[in-house]
């Protein structure tokens, strides 16, 4: 069977499936793409191995190894929540590690480095308030342009990786937990040794993982998701003003946030009860709120923007209904691997994540946020993967919207 022609206003009316790939990807040489792979992970194992070796020169053995194991237990409950909220149109696998191996590897060794050097820096000025300074006001700003320049070069490099404020805010979280994790390692391992050094068993130890692991895992997600939001709505945002000034002030909102947190810990235990509830508290209340609005906002783009693929004959009528319920799209993912094994429930989560993206990619064309000829050509290059897939997709979604032909929209 010959798939239909791709029907955005922007593209050609007759376009070949060889031409959905993407020019650059045509003429660039096999081994130029692997150099690309290959070059980020090299460099990040390389600071891996630097920050490791700094970490456990500051701990000792021991205390690495208590800190690795403490440090390690918040990690799921932060990267599930968003993979979680990432679950409408899911971040590319090697995106997401790119985003946590840069913070817990790369911005970790440059902020240690520079705060290290700060706090010699005012040291020898004998500033009677140097500690707070470099904590309040240097810290922030070094840690938090670290994290954002993951989010930043993915943003210039891999725009497609960050097409909606989610996308800004589940990156921005890996690259953040990335970040808390080698600093938790590296606490909790000073906080060990100290201990050890004064007979005081593990008090100090068990202080630190409560105060960083049980009542603060979501601190640096919450600073570097301000950062993500920025991005995210740089990148379906309308006029080059917005898209500058987004980035810009979430930055200047991270830090400030950040400031305000480190500030409180010379508050002494009142004072920084007090910054918790009032700031810290409501800020990451109004994130889950601005990330499950968001999320909502995604499938309903998606029950908007795709009727017209319905109407050119590239999808059925009624997968608009099914692919816009997170609800009916799990029961397709099943009902697709009861059927058809585990190939089919693969093929079906893959069409899935591709009718997201062409409506997405459709909505930022309409805002003149995509260029036309990216859109033409990404578009047609999405049409025909969908098209590969469709076989088995169409029948197990028509099967699951029939079923329940009123959760249309409900997440």
């Amino acid at each position: 069977m010959s798939s239909p022609q791709p029907v955005g206003p922007w593209c050609s009316a007759h376009a070949r499936p060889q031409d959905s790939v993407p020019w650059f990807r045509r003429r660039m040489p096999t081994v130029g793409r692997g150099v690309r792979l290959v070059a980020p992970a090299a460099f990040l194992a390389l600071c891996g191995v630097l920050i490791l070796a700094m970490v456990e020169r500051q701990t000792g053995r021991p205390g690495f190894l208590v800190g690795l194991g403490l440090a390690v237990l918040p990690v799921p409950l932060v990267l599930g929540s968003l993979a979680w909220l990432d679950r409408v149109e899911p971040a590319p696998l090697r995106g997401l590690l790119f985003c946590f191996g840069w913070g817990a590897c790369a911005a970790t060794l440059v902020a240690i480095w520079a705060n290290s050097w700060t706090a010699g820096l005012l040291a020898s000025h004998q500033s009677p308030r140097g500690e707070t300074i470099g904590s309040a006001v240097v810290a922030p700003l070094v840690e938090e342009t670290c994290k954002g320049a993951a989010v930043l070069l993915l943003f210039l490099l891999r725009r497609r990786y960050v097409g909606s404020v989610i996308d800004g805010i589940v990156l921005a979280g890996f690259v953040a937990c990335g970040f808390a994790f080698t600093e938790n390692v590296l606490y909790l391992g000073r906080s060990y040794t100290e201990d050890q050094a004064v007979g005081n068993g593990m008090g100090g130890t068990v202080y630190t993982f409560v105060l960083r692991g049980v009542m603060s895992p979501f601190a640096h997600p919450l600073f570097t998701a301000l950062i993500g939001i920025g991005f995210g709505v740089a990148a379906v945002g309308r006029g080059r003003l917005l898209r500058v000034a987004a980035p810009v002030g979430g930055w200047l909102a991270a830090v400030v946030l950040h400031g305000t947190w480190n500030a409180a810990a010379s508050l002494g235990t009142g004072g920084f009860l007090l910054v918790y509830g009032v700031f810290m508290v409501p800020a990451f209340g109004g994130l889950i709120g601005l990330s499950v609005w968001s999320r909502s906002d995604e499938l309903k783009v998606v029950g908007c923007q795709l009727p017209v693929y319905v109407w050119a004959g590239w999808l059925g009528p009624a997968e608009p209904a099914a692919l816009s319920a997170m609800r009916l799209r799990g029961r397709a993912r099943r009902r697709a691997r009861a059927l058809y094994g585990p190939a089919g429930g693969r093929a079906v989560a893959e069409y899935i994540a591709l009718a997201t993206a062409l409506a997405l990619l459709r909505r930022r064309a309409e805002r003149g946020s995509t260029p036309v000829a990216e859109f033409t050509v990404r578009e047609r290059e999405l049409l025909h993967r969908l098209w590969e897939r469709r076989p088995v997709a169409a029948v197990v979604l028509a099967e699951v919207a029939a079923a329940a032909p009123c959760s249309y929209g409900r997440s």
